[in-house]
Order: structure tokens, then sequence, then C-alpha cells
């Protein structure tokens, strides 16, 4: 008599909360550079007779709408690392939230100039709206370094929390770290009429902190926190409760 075993299937095991909050942190920081085409779409709200001129709209429309995605995705990779960052310090773990809130406020604001001025645009606003469409692209520009600055300093103060907590590799923030500086100074430089907006000082001063925020949201997607007191702590809490 031939007896068959079946097979047990092998259970995967369930994931842990890091795991989770790593994954949607991740997923987030990879979201905020889809606003990268608006430095196309925008282009041509440069015109100095954009307002009363032809041609299509969408585009504007369109990178609108990325940077309001994008707004909304800053303030969920804040809100998600919160949990965990709050236990190295819990005070630069709020400012990291305070600073992506004001950053997506400066980007919501900025949006709107722009589609008020696509509004006025299509209702078939004359040559005396001229000013009124350059002040809106001025507002745009101030309001554009008003949230170049928080990417600065949330590398400064989220670096500092992954730095010391060693939640991911030291090397990520170090970039971080490097590049705060840079772009706090090309930001002031151009507000005071020193460097262009778009110029290649103002796109190399940049690359450091948009390295770092990219690498960390690849790291935390594909690989989650490593292992540390912080991650061990809310594990066995979590593995309490339930």
């Amino acid at each position: 008599m031939t007896t068959t075993e079946h097979a047990t299937p092998t259970r995967r095991a369930p994931m842990s909360s890091t795991r989770k909050t790593s994954l949607v942190a991740g997923a987030l920081y990879l979201l905020t550079f889809v606003s990268i085409p608006t430095l196309v779409l925008y282009s041509p709200v440069a015109e100095p007779n954009f307002i009363t001129g032809s041609g299509p709209d969408m585009p504007i429309i369109i990178g609108g709408v990325l940077e309001i995605i994008v707004a909304l995705a800053g303030i969920g990779t804040a809100v998600a690392l919160f949990p965990v960052v709050k236990r190295q310090n819990e005070g630069l773990a709020l400012g990291v939230v305070a600073a992506r809130i004001f950053e997506a406020a400066a980007m919501f604001a900025g949006v709107a100039c722009l589609l008020a001025l696509v509004t006025l645009r299509q209702a078939g606003a004359g040559s005396g709206s001229l000013a009124t469409g350059q002040a809106l692209v001025a507002l745009h520009h101030w309001f554009f370094m008003a949230q170049n600055l928080m990417p600065a300093a949330n590398a400064l103060m989220l670096g500092t929390l992954m730095y010391k907590s060693r939640l991911v590799p030291r090397a990520l923030p170090v970039m971080g770290f490097i590049g705060a500086p840079l772009l706090i100074i090309s930001t002031f430089a151009t507000i005071f009429g020193i460097n262009d907006q778009i110029s290649a000082f103002s796109g190399l001063s940049a690359l450091p902190v948009a390295a770092w925020e990219f690498s960390l949201g690849l790291w935390l997607l594909v690989k989650g926190f490593k292992p540390s007191p912080i991650t061990t702590g809310m594990e066995h809490r979590a593995g309490t409760v339930g």
C-alpha cells in the first residue's frame, strides 16, 4: 500500500510594522520625483507676454497637478517616518513634519499663481493684464525660492536622525549634509540676484540633496530599515500589543 504524503505549505512570515512603514515612506519619496518634467512644462510662462499670447495651456495644468502630487507625497514621507524617527529625537522629528508642511504650502501657493494665470489667459485678458500676469509669475518664482529651502532643512534634520539611529547606511545622510549648505547658498544667491534660478550652479547645487532623497527612498523601498534598537523596540511593542 502506497502512502501519499502531502507537503505542508510553508507560511510566509507576516510583514513587520517597520517594514510596512519603510515601504510606504520609500514609495512616497520616489513619488516626489514626478515633478521633474515641470522644468519643461512651465517654460512657456517665462515669456513676458504669456497671458496675452496663444498656445496650449495643458502643460501648465499638468505641471500643477504633478506639483500637487509631490506636495502631498512630501507630507506623507514625514508622517510615515515620524513614528520611527521620533524615538531618536521627537523634536527633530516634528521639525521634519513642519518643514514638509511648509514646503507643501509654498508649492500649493505657487501652483495657485500659475493656475490663476492660465484662467486669466483663457478668459481672453487683454494687454492691460500684462502686469498682472507678470506679477503672478513673479509670485510663483518667490514661492519656489521658499520651498527650495525646505529640502535643505529636511536633509539636515532627517539626515541627523538617520545618521544617529543608523536606520540606513550612514553614507546616505552624508549626501544630505553635503548638499544642504550648497542648496541654501544657491537659493540665497538667487534671492540676492547673484545667481539665476535656472543655471548650471543651481542644478549642480540641488543634485546632492536630490541624490540623498532618491537613495533614501530607494533604500527604504528595497531594503527597509537596518536593524537597530529603535526597530527592535517597535517590533517588540507591536508583538506585545498583538
